[in-house]
């Protein structure tokens, strides 16, 4: 369950992503900006949409390959809620609690069903094209049940949300704590959007009606802004203290190692708001330290609601949303000041607790744990990558990877070959494991290039280290034919129809990330080997099979797409790794009927996976069904 609501957080990214674009134009067009009212209207259109937004975007992110099939079946979900909910009960208003309802039928349905197959005279509305249906019949039935279930829901949701908004000092106070004290598990997503964008109500002048302390506040709702303003000095002075407490009490040998990195994530918070880097870099250091820091952010959300504050954001509550919402905040001055009050107090606290029971923050570990951070050239993924992967116990271990805002979500096989020290001098801030598979590592805002660089080495199945300067030196001190390769060095290593990379439905193959080549729709049950030459990577999963030629041509076989979630059912392996082969060894046998009703596509893309600079050409010298008759040329 845990993991569930954790896969619901991550996806709730998707729509509150939007909000920065949607308040940025809403106060542009304000009267005391530019005073363009049809650019408040169009960033209204994304504030005024947040339920289909969510639906969306929920459903995109609990898919298991984000795709856009899920997302439309979210959106047509939430309509079918909503309408056949109202045409029982008009009063019915789900708010975002539809789309989210909505959002997660769209995404499980999605997994459920994407690869459904039907006889040939249904076949059109087979795959993909079934998830929207079988979604909107889904939902007649949950609209139906809900339209006489929802009502006292609705009243209960509207009383705690009354009760919440209108406690005073407690209620501000108790949703700071939680909402610090959530962040461990990526759960406060959940309980913020429910504050953000779903409690309260305000009307405007011309009639609209606005839900939640984020839209309200943008739109000038007098009540709202007070449970946001409290923030504001957290984020923007406490914790960047904090960061100057623990460069403080670093020892005197290790403040330059850590310097650089305490300074970056304190400015980070200060300018945008995002403070996980900064949590993560002590909260499992001492959790004593993180509830005082839990304590401290309610004790800021109170003093700001006692010097009657009010403030908002629209992404977080950095120094670009406080100068943004300035003039239409409430004492913001106050707050600002406030802001240097809660920064003394946060040093002091934080000092005094690291020097008083020597806790172990960065730059204070004891000697043997000092060791060398692992150090990447600036932008290289690839090799951070590569170190990461090795950090988690090898490709064999990561069964899933997905990310949030600053940290990687994964499912690994076995805990105990994840080696943290390593990733945390690899600059990760953090490393949580939960219960069972699940693992959380804190990366930053960089994640995203990080996750993308590791998901592509996991693609190919991609162990190698990262390519040495000298390594580079030699490839472009080969000759022109260096990689050169005949017709006859390279023949179809099975039989069947060939088509064009693009035409493969996966994107890293069809874009050509992985490199050039082509696919084949395959016809028998044996895969040989295309080329003379070596086997340079066996997959633990059998799906796909790595070769180099004599030349050093690298070539990757991947047999279908998807298959990797198989784990090796339905692939007899025939050669070993490392073992050399000629055109026309068997290399993998494959039971296409145990499988093809498995994974999305059994087409298999033929890549060459380390072109740097050479063309490749293919030539079609017969019948393209015959195994040997379809030539790859590869020259400079």
């Amino acid at each position: 369950m845990l993991n569930f609501l954790q896969r619901i957080g991550k996806s709730l990214m998707f729509p509150i992503a939007t909000l920065p674009a949607a308040a940025l134009l809403v106060r542009l067009g304000k009267e005391d900006m530019l005073d363009i009212p049809f650019i408040t209207a169009a960033g209204n259109g994304i504030l005024g949409n947040l339920a289909i937004i969510f639906a969306i975007g929920i459903a995109m992110g609990l898919s298991h390959d984000g795709s856009g099939g899920a997302a439309l079946a979210g959106a047509i979900g939430y309509l079918v809620l909503t309408e056949g909910a109202q045409s029982i009960d008009p009063d019915i208003d789900m708010k975002v609690f539809g789309g989210v309802i909505a959002g997660i039928a769209g995404g499980l349905l999605y997994n459920k069903y994407y690869n459904v197959k039907f006889p040939d005279w249904l076949a059109f509305f087979g795959g993909k094209r079934f998830v929207p249906i079988i979604t909107s019949l889904t939902m007649v039935v949950v609209a139906f049940l809900l339209g006489f279930v929802w009502p006292p829901v609705q009243d209960g949701l509207d009383s705690l949300g009354n009760w919440i908004l209108n406690a005073g000092t407690a209620g501000v106070g108790i949703y700071g704590v939680l909402n610090r004290l959530l962040i461990p598990v990526g759960l406060h997503h959940v309980m913020n959007a429910v504050i953000w964008f779903d409690f309260g109500s305000f009307t405007t002048a011309s009639g609209e009606v606005f839900h939640g302390e984020i839209n309200r506040f943008l739109n000038g709702d007098p009540e709202a802004g007070y449970f946001l303003a409290g923030f504001f000095p957290v984020m923007m002075f406490g914790l960047p203290a904090a960061c100057a407490a623990m460069y403080m009490a670093a020892k005197k040998e290790r403040k330059a190692a850590v310097g650089g990195m305490l300074f970056s994530i304190a400015f980070t918070s200060f300018l945008t708001g995002v403070t996980e880097p900064i949590e993560f870099s002590f909260m499992f250091l001492s959790p004593l330290l993180y509830v005082v820091h839990a304590l401290l952010t309610g004790v800021s959300m109170v003093a700001a609601y006692l010097l009657d504050t009010r403030h908002g954001f629209g992404f977080s509550a950095g120094l670009i949303d406080y100068l943004l919402n300035f003039t239409l905040a409430q004492n913001p001055l106050l707050l600002a000041g406030l802001g240097i009050v809660m920064g003394v107090i946060y040093f002091v606290v934080f000092y005094f607790l690291i020097i008083k029971l020597d806790l172990k923050t960065p730059g204070r570990e004891d000697e043997d744990e000092e060791e060398d951070m692992v150090e990447t050239e600036k932008g290289d993924y690839d090799a951070k990558a590569y170190h990461y992967i090795e950090a988690l116990g090898g490709l064999n271990n990561i069964e899933s990877l997905d990310y949030c805002t600053t940290r990687l979500r994964m499912q690994v096989t076995d805990q105990e070959q994840v080696d943290e020290k390593k990733l945390k001098r690899l600059g990760a801030r953090g490393v949580m494991k939960m219960k069972g598979k699940n693992l959380q590592v804190i990366v930053g805002t960089t994640v995203e290039f990080v996750a993308d660089a590791i998901r592509k080495r996991m693609d190919r199945g991609d162990t190698s280290a990262p390519d040495q300067p000298e390594e580079v030196e030699s490839k472009e001190e080969q000759t022109d034919a260096g990689k050169a390769m005949s017709g006859e060095a390279f023949a179809l290593p099975i039989a069947g129809r060939v088509m064009e990379l693009s035409e493969v439905p996966d994107e890293v193959f069809a874009q050509g990330m992985m490199g050039p080549g082509f696919a084949v729709d395959p016809k028998g049950d044996t895969f040989t080997s295309p080329v003379d030459g070596k086997v340079v990577n066996v997959f633990p999963t059998k799906h796909a099979i790595g070769l180099e030629t004599e030349n050093g041509v690298e070539i990757l076989i991947h047999i279908g797409l998807d298959t990797v979630k198989l784990q090796g059912e339905g692939f007899e392996l025939l050669v070993e790794d490392g073992q050399t082969v000629s055109q026309g060894t068997p290399l993998i046998k494959v039971d296409f009927d145990a499988i093809r009703d498995q994974v999305p596509s059994v087409v298999t893309p033929i890549v060459f996976t380390n072109l740097d600079g050479e063309t490749l050409k293919l030539e079609k010298t017969g019948d393209q069904d015959a195994q040997t008759t379809n030539i790859v040329h590869v020259q400079k």
